[in-house]
């Protein structure tokens, strides 16, 4: 029997994967949760074997859940499931422990093999995203990282701020909270020692990031 938690904003679709599960055998639905602190606090209660994610949640990002739920229960595989098809939100997402990645127009039989790998230990990412995946991991291997000063994902965030996105862009780009944008964009500033938004942009192209 897989424990699987569902983690999804959207009430339809959520109703629609509950459907799915509860059709099977051989899947319990343990919970469904609506937010990323939810699905947090969710998984410390009924203890799912697999994280059914969405990625673009209310509050927390689904990622930065991942992130949590993983740190703190290493055994739980999370899925992501997502409308999210860019390469920094696939990346992210294997950086924060999730063991497969999926897109929404991914069929049910697809979703449900995809639950049965990662629950059995495997990794999982569909058809459109896993070339993606191991060409991203293999760069990121090879090249060296710049402003090493910086963690991943405030070069990742640097790099957004320099082709001139603004907060809410980087926010919805990268699937994280505006609030957690903006502390990115401070902690940034002091590690660089710098004061605003243009000295940072700069820095950051002397370092070849914002070349997009």
């Amino acid at each position: 029997m897989i424990r699987v938690m569902v983690v999804e904003d959207h009430p339809v679709f959520a109703e629609g994967l509950v459907a799915l599960f509860r059709d099977l055998p051989e899947v319990e639905v343990a919970g469904v949760a609506s937010t990323g602190e939810a699905a947090v606090e969710l998984v410390d209660q009924v203890a799912p074997d697999v994280v059914l994610m969405d990625l673009h949640l209310p509050g927390i990002s689904g990622i930065e859940a991942t992130s949590r739920i993983t740190a703190r229960h290493p055994g739980v595989a999370v899925l992501a499931l997502t409308m999210l098809s860019d390469d920094a939100s696939i990346l992210a997402a294997v950086r924060a422990g999730a063991r497969g990645y999926l897109l929404k127009e991914a069929t049910p039989a697809d979703i449900v093999r995809s639950l049965e790998a990662v629950a059995s230990g495997q990794v999982v990412f569909g058809a459109a995203t896993g070339s993606r995946v191991l060409a991203a991991l293999t760069a990121s291997a090879v090249r060296p990282r710049p402003l090493p000063e910086l963690t991943e994902r405030e070069v990742e965030v640097l790099d957004l701020v320099a082709v001139g996105l603004t907060n809410h862009a980087v926010a919805r780009r990268l699937s994280l909270s505006e609030k957690t944008v903006r502390n990115h964009v401070s902690n940034i500033f002091a590690k660089l020692g710098v004061s605003d938004r243009a000295a940072a942009v700069a820095r950051a192209r002397d370092a070849g990031l914002g070349g997009r």
